[in-house]
């Protein structure tokens, strides 16, 4: 595919996701406040604080989307791709903080437990940020399989936790309303750990991101089968690759005939790049060094 209409595709599938998100998410929102409010349900409370993180680190990459998606220019030659991951951190820290706020709710709701009012309410709040979810969950699907989008992958693991998550507080909700009152507090300290457990997830992957962590195993190998099958290669070495937002960048070096002709020589690698683009879904920005066969044999 043309990189400048990958470009494109890329940018209107990552953008109609952020904003369609978005939308979803606010109006879980102010279905959650209204129904936290009439209830006092801590997990309720903790079901809001997702959807406010959710709204939060969504908007945070919509707008980091919009820088990472800049092109390469003078002063970063490798794109802008690693804004995601910056970004990534700042909403780790934010998680994590919500996650902490909530646990110590739900630890003092654990000794003061309180009857809840209004569960019925909660209980149609709970169904429909249940249904507003499996939306994004749907729709976000379908856009990893256009872009393979680090970013979109991340939101779109985290809103199919966000499932559980809404029908452990409609659990939490039915069984308050029967009398066990311990089940509120539980579940918002069970919310509490995802929260935190989804803040490390993300901590980490984005530090992968910015340390340059190289490719899957599989991919490298795909990637080295891919360029050991040109008929003018007789090996490959010294792979190296990282991923900057939606570009994979891939170095390697090939073993060529001595007696190869320069002019042949350059073919080879413009093969051999196409090849391996070609196998791609996203962008890939290759770099192929040549050495010639008696040369490598010798070292």
């Amino acid at each position: 595919m043309n990189i400048d209409v990958h470009h494109r595709s890329y940018e209107f599938w990552v953008k109609t996701s952020s904003i369609v998100t978005m939308v979803m998410v606010s109006l879980m929102i102010a279905a959650k406040a209204w129904a936290w409010l009439a209830s006092g349900s801590a997990s309720m409370l903790g079901s809001l604080t997702d959807s406010l993180m959710d709204i939060t680190a969504t908007a945070m990459s919509f707008l980091v989307l919009g820088y990472a998606l800049r092109p390469a220019d003078d002063d970063h030659r490798f794109g802008h791709g690693k804004a995601e991951a910056l970004a990534g951190l700042g909403q780790a820290a934010f998680i994590a903080g919500s996650g902490c706020l909530l646990a110590f709710h739900g630890i003092e709701r654990l000794f003061n437990p309180i009857v809840l009012s209004h569960s019925l309410l909660g209980v149609w709040v709970s169904v429909f940020a249940i249904a507003c979810t499996l939306v994004i969950v749907f729709f976000q699907t379908k856009v990893v399989k256009h872009t393979e989008s680090i970013a979109i992958k991340a939101d779109s693991v985290h809103y199919k936790g966000d499932l559980i998550l809404n029908a452990a507080v409609l659990l939490a909700i039915l069984l308050s309303y029967y009398g066990v009152l311990y089940a509120d507090p539980l579940f918002a300290i069970g919310v509490a750990g995802y929260l935190l457990y989804n803040s490390w997830d993300i901590a980490r992957d984005s530090a992968d991101h910015l340390m340059d962590k190289e490719l899957p195993d599989e991919e490298k190998q795909s990637i080295y089968d891919i360029a050991n099958k040109h008929q003018d290669v007789y090996g490959v070495h010294d792979i190296r690759t990282r991923q900057g937002g939606k570009i994979k960048f891939i170095q390697m070096h090939l073993e060529l005939d001595d007696d190869l002709t320069l002019i042949r020589a350059h073919n080879v690698a413009d093969e051999v790049e196409k090849m391996i683009a070609d196998c791609f879904e996203s962008e890939v920005d290759i770099l192929i060094h040549l050495d010639p066969l008696s040369v490598v044999i010798k070292d």
